[in-house]
């Protein structure tokens, strides 16, 4: 219990805080809930132990209601004595704003204890404390649960069904228990009081005494793509700056620069070395660094050009801090960490080295500002997000108004007429793992440039092409490994997904070949790096061609059948929806056993389910694997698809969902993850999604992660990772005690019962998916019903009331998968710990 950070936050020359030292009360244990309107209204939960308060921030504010769980994030502990404070902490300082004691009371925790302060303590190590609220608005008990797996200060807190458990909403009741005033009373106050006092001396930050330890290079958070500027109250917007990501890290006698990959930037920018060694702080800083023309608008071609002459007006403009005097900043919000920013920067008079503005909700209107201003975009970012180290985000998207791409150098074209060293440039992105050709580019070159650039990819020349599809070219082609990444501006993308009148803007030394992936809006377009054949192709005979991937061929049928009568949708559409997902879909096939159920006259014909493939009638380069079937009482064939042209081939067959076994033909005993099927009663699905959020409440409490997809169909899947170290038997018994727990917890609306007529309209909480051999429908898998929907994983906060599997389609999906990634990744991870889940279970019981 410290409270070093809470001091190192706060200058007490301008705020009326109490300073902190540690104190307690006499008897009883205290709490105390603070409405605080600082950059985002929350309420301030703080529990008294040891001799500090310790502290929630709660957005949403606590609930009476059991069903109801907040998101509840640890923040610094606070002193005894801000149980009592009430006021307005002044503009300029670390959670500027107003604060009035909403509740307070007393509290005791709730298990039986001769030693209450110890036992907490020890709740809190293990992350669950439960305790009993005596307060003049919150009263009997409640739990704060530690989300593992999730950001280091993130709680629930929960509402236990008690006697004063209740559905109506207590955040009404909105005046301070002290003063019996509102958050309005005290803005109004501190308006009035505002106009008439003369103006205060500004807030400085104040250096940490305690020698801090050294700054070190923090690998920067990236940010996801999207096409279209939104306004929202919880998003901030700032400039998209055209140039070089650049992490600062500060130390005494020391700047260094870095590249998002940590590559030295310290020698190329070194101007901005002595204005940065002004900031008497030992920091990290991340933004970008630029160089503008006579009008301020930033150039790339600028800024290369500044690379090789070392002319131009080069600045540094910081949107980040990401450590300071030794203390991380990353788990503070997006608000809070630029406030401490801009007082760091206001601090110094610096020349080249600017803070990043930014506006608040109006993203559309900062969109046509950028438009104006001929800027590259806006970067949205979420208001309360904390720093993701080395991540992709969708918490931060950028928002392009310029059609620039970064793009792979693969090779080189003769040069023709007067021009020396190489025609134009052949340019590459990775789609997947297949390197794409997105066209060639011969603008933006000077003589020196040529020269200069032909110079550098000649030690990587080599007389192998680095991709499979044959380019319709005439050119003679010197192929060049693809290392180096250059900076192109163009008009537009074609329809075969090949930039349009590309211009050369410079190399990208910050950026690795690897990382430069073909834009999402193309991926839903792409053919992949796969070559139809349709050379000979007639009116007669387009419904069928040959598919080349690598070194095979697949001769696709029938592909302009019907498959979903409603929808329009074909057997070709089936096998190009495959054909783009592959990448995602693959990783939860590979090794496993599949049972086929296949629908070659589409989904209003009759299907069937084949287990047993003839290996004698079926290509040789297919994988196949003979594994014991208990309800044929027979070894069966089963196929196994490890790669495209397998899932391509089952497609092919008219399997439009794919269905592969729990476990692998490595561990066929143990499975890799544990599912609950939640069936539902006709057309109730607000039901499947409160049983859904059931599962994820049972799996918090255990201390467990869960992962929930749509099943395509009608219901939901929840998934725990298991890293395959249980046997069926194992899984089978946890998933029953689950299932037990859940229809407990939700006895009007959910059954244990198999037989239909048994469960009365009831959800069906399915656990027996948990036996060898059974199968369900993958992630990303189509299902055979109207609308082609897909199974689709989702992050929790999806899971409300506006959700429906009907919204995914294969006709929408692929956006949606692009930009959010592989949710389901982490289900083929660790894994639970089903032992440490029986016990708690076990004391449950007893207690």
């Amino acid at each position: 219990m410290s409270l070093s950070k809470y001091n190192q936050k706060r200058d007490f020359e301008q705020t009326k805080e109490p300073k902190g030292k540690i104190e307690k009360s006499e008897k009883d244990l205290l709490f105390v809930v603070q409405k605080h309107a600082a950059s985002h209204l929350h309420y301030d939960f703080r529990l008294e132990l040891n001799g500090v308060l310790l502290s929630w921030a709660v957005p949403k504010g606590p609930s009476m209601n059991p069903e109801i769980k907040r998101l509840a994030m640890m923040v610094e502990d606070h002193p005894y004595s801000y149980k009592d404070f009430e006021g307005t902490i002044p503009a300029g300082n670390y959670g500027a704003g107003n604060v009035i004691v909403w509740d307070n009371g007393t509290y005791t925790p709730a298990e039986d204890t001769a030693s209450p302060q110890k036992t907490l303590t020890e709740n809190l190590k293990k992350g669950r404390l439960s305790f009993i609220l005596k307060g003049k608005k919150l009263k009997g008990e409640f739990s704060l649960v530690k989300l593992k797996g999730k950001q280091e200060n993130a709680w629930l807190l929960i509402k236990k069904n008690d006697k004063y458990a209740s559905e109506s909403d207590i955040l009404l009741k909105n005046k301070s228990v002290i003063s019996k005033k509102t958050l309005e009373d005290l803005e109004k106050k501190a308006e009035k009081k505002t106009s008439t006092a003369a103006p205060k001396k500004k807030k400085t930050i104040k250096k940490a005494v305690a020698k801090s330890e050294a700054a070190v290079f923090i690998k920067p958070m990236l940010a996801s793509i999207t096409e279209k500027p939104f306004d929202d109250e919880d998003w901030v917007f700032e400039n998209k700056y055209d140039g070089y990501r650049t992490i600062a890290v500060l130390n005494p006698g020391e700047v260094k620069l870095w590249s998002r990959n940590q590559l030295s930037f310290t020698a190329n920018f070194e101007p901005l070395i002595p204005e940065l060694e002004k900031i008497n702080h030992t920091a990290v800083l991340d933004g970008e660094v630029v160089v503008e023309n006579s009008k301020g608008k930033a150039s790339f071609q600028l800024l290369q050009n500044y690379l090789k002459t070392g002319k131009g007006n080069l600045k540094y403009y910081v949107f980040d801090i990401l450590n300071l005097d030794g203390n991380s900043t990353v788990k503070l919000t997006l608000l809070e960490r630029k406030e401490l920013l801009k007082m760091l920067l206001d601090k110094h008079k610096l020349s080249n080295v600017f803070y990043s503005e930014h506006t608040v909700g109006d993203g559309i209107k900062e969109f046509e500002k950028a438009i104006k201003n001929q800027s590259e975009g806006i970067i949205a970012k979420k208001a309360d997000s904390n720093y993701l180290i080395g991540k992709r985000s969708n918490d931060w998207l950028k928002i392009k108004i310029v059609q620039q791409e970064e793009a792979i150098i693969i090779g080189l074209t003769e040069p023709k007429k007067s021009r020396q060293h190489f025609g134009a440039l052949l340019l590459g992105q990775y789609n997947g793992k297949k390197l794409q050709f997105i066209g060639k580019c011969g603008s933006g070159f000077s003589d020196a440039t040529l020269k200069e650039l032909y110079e550098t990819l000649q030690p990587y020349f080599t007389s192998e092409a680095a991709v499979t599809e044959k380019l319709a070219l005439r050119d003679s082609i010197q192929w060049v490994e693809p290392k180096l990444v250059c900076q192109v501006k163009f008009t537009e993308w074609t329809d075969d997904l090949h930039l349009r009148h590309p211009v050369y803007l410079g190399l990208r030394t910050d950026k690795k070949a690897s990382e430069v992936l073909l834009s999402s809006k193309n991926k839903t377009t792409a053919p992949n790096t796969v070559i139809m054949d349709k050379s000979n192709e007639t009116p007669e005979t387009k419904k069928d061609y040959d598919l080349k991937i690598g070194k095979i061929t697949l001769h696709l049928t029938n592909q302009n059948k019907i498959y979903f009568p409603d929808d329009g949708i074909t057997k070709g559409d089936i096998v190009q929806y495959y054909n783009e997902v592959a990448d995602l879909i693959l990783p939860y096939l590979k090794n496993r056993p599949q049972s086929m159920n296949r629908f070659p006259n589409g989904i209003n014909a009759s299907g069937f389910y084949q287990k047993d493939v003839d290996v004698d009638k079926i290509p040789s380069w297919l994988k196949t694997e003979k594994v014991y079937s208990e309800s044929n009482d027979k070894h069966l064939d089963y196929l196994i698809c490890n790669n495209k042209e397998t899932l391509l081939y089952m497609a092919n067959l008219g399997c439009i969902d794919i269905n592969p076994w729990n476990s692998t033909i490595k561990k066929p005993e143990n499975p890799d993850w544990l599912v609950i099927d939640i069936d539902p009663a006709k057309d109730k699905f607000e039901d499947v999604i409160k049983t859904a959020l059931t599962v994820k409440e049972v799996m918090d409490e255990l201390e467990s992660d869960c992962y929930c997809k749509t099943s395509g169909a009608t219901g939901l899947h929840v998934y725990m990772p298991l890293g395959a170290k249980y046997n069926y038997d194992q899984v089978k018994m946890l998933a029953e005690l689950l299932a037990i727990e859940i229809q407990q917890r939700l006895p009007a609306i959910t059954s244990l019962e198999r037989t239909i007529k048994k469960r009365n309209h009831k959800i069906y909480v399915d656990y027996l998916q948990n036996r060898r051999g059974q199968t369900l429908a993958a992630p990303y898998a189509v299902r055979p019903v109207k609308g082609a929907c897909v199974s689709t994983p989702l992050e929790w906060h999806e899971v409300n009331a506006k959700l429906h599997p009907s919204q995914f389609t294969i006709k929408n999906v692929l956006q949606r998968f692009e930009k959010k990634g592989d949710l389901w990744r982490p289900v083929l991870g660790k894994g639970i710990n089903i032992k440490k889940i029986l016990a708690l279970l076990e004391n449950r019981k007893k207690d």
